[in-house]
């Protein structure tokens, strides 16, 4: 097991490569997608938990794919730091919008997918994450509910039945020009043929290039959100994304704390299933108390999920991949995300270092 630490396009910079090392990671995992722009709701001093049902912030261009040079740049930025570059995390929706919805640029939009995919073999990163979802991360609400007051993030209750505006597609929009009006529903099978059409496309290409494609759980994890269905809100369905399209490059981007969130099933049965099975590509490691729609994410060493559990299922099932905290609580002082960041990983080097003794 190794451990990294997650970091967002405006933090891939010499300080926070710095602080990652001294925080004891190895491994880091990049996000390319800039959630943040022109996006009210997301202070760059935080991760991007956003409002309640208002976009993150405006996708990208359309046309402005990662080049092999600057994914090799950055590869290569994060190593003279002592850092290995583990996975980019998430497309933007600007690149594949019409993907997700079955839109006109659907075919376009595949194969610049696939160029990406190219690029990132080209460069040396292994992993891409992906979230297939329309209505994306929403319903939640912050609150200073974590221990000691901490502020963090949860669900206080149903979501409401707020549909998802036009021109926006999992929490970005990718079109301020789009007419008024929402996104019809769809049948969740309709979400699984988008998907099984898009692993079909882009999978061979992907093992062509030395990728795996990593799947990221519905978070929050209810069966439909915004009027549209969601692909992977229990366990057990994590296996018919897998089976979709057998391959070691269809993967997955395990999220502990998604999982736990969930309604049905076990953590500890899934973990120990898709580790297992080889399938995690990477893994997002964080405490959640509750169940959807009530729950709150916690520092790691509270919170419903027994932790040492978790890791002594993936040693256990030689697990030699990346763990990384995605989200922790932020801490009263005057650098709230990197004081969450290092309690987290100091706990996760903690737990590790006793495994290693047994």
């Amino acid at each position: 097991m190794k451990v990294g630490l997650g970091l967002y396009r405006h933090m891939l910079t010499p300080d926070y490569y710095a602080f990652a090392r001294q925080a004891g990671c190895t491994h880091v995992v990049a996000h390319l997608v800039d959630y943040f722009n022109q996006g009210p709701s997301n202070p760059r001093t935080n991760q991007p938990t956003g409002a309640k049902y208002e976009p993150w912030g405006v996708a990208g261009d359309p046309e402005k794919l990662w080049t092999a040079a600057e994914l090799t740049t950055l590869r290569k930025e994060i190593e003279n730091a002592g850092l290995v570059l583990a996975a980019v995390e998430n497309l933007d929706p600007a690149h594949w919008h019409d993907i997700l919805l079955d839109g006109p640029q659907r075919p376009h939009q595949v194969e610049n997918v696939k160029t990406m995919v190219r690029r990132l073999g080209e460069a040396g990163i292994p992993v891409l994450g992906y979230n297939f979802s329309l209505a994306g991360v929403c319903g939640r609400v912050t609150a200073p509910a974590g221990r000691g007051g901490a502020i963090t993030v949860g669900m206080d209750g149903p979501a409401d039945d707020v549909p998802v505006p036009n021109g926006m597609v999992w929490n970005m929009i990718y079109d301020p020009q789009a007419p008024a009006g929402s996104l019809p529903s769809i049948p969740r099978d309709e979400l699984w043929r988008r998907l099984q059409r898009f692993l079909e496309d882009v999978i061979p290409v992907a093992e062509q290039s030395g990728v795996r494609l990593a799947a990221h759980p519905d978070d929050p994890p209810l069966p439909t959100m915004r009027r549209q269905p969601r692909l992977v809100y229990q366990p057990h369905m994590y296996q018919r994304l897998i089976d979709l399209v057998p391959s070691r490059s269809n993967a997955l981007e395990l999220c502990v704390g998604t999982i736990a969130e969930m309604t049905e099933g076990d953590v500890y049965d899934a973990v120990d299933r898709y580790s297992r099975q080889g399938k995690i590509a990477y893994l997002h490691l964080r405490n959640v108390s509750g169940k959807v729609p009530h729950y709150r994410e916690t520092f790691i060493d509270e919170g419903d999920v027994n932790m040492m559990r978790i890791l002594s299922i993936l040693k256990r099932n030689n697990f030699d991949g990346v763990i990384i905290p995605d989200h922790t609580p932020q801490m009263t002082c005057a650098a709230p995300w990197h004081a969450g960041m290092a309690h987290t990983l100091g706990f996760l080097l903690a737990a590790k270092a006793a495994l290693e003794l047994d």
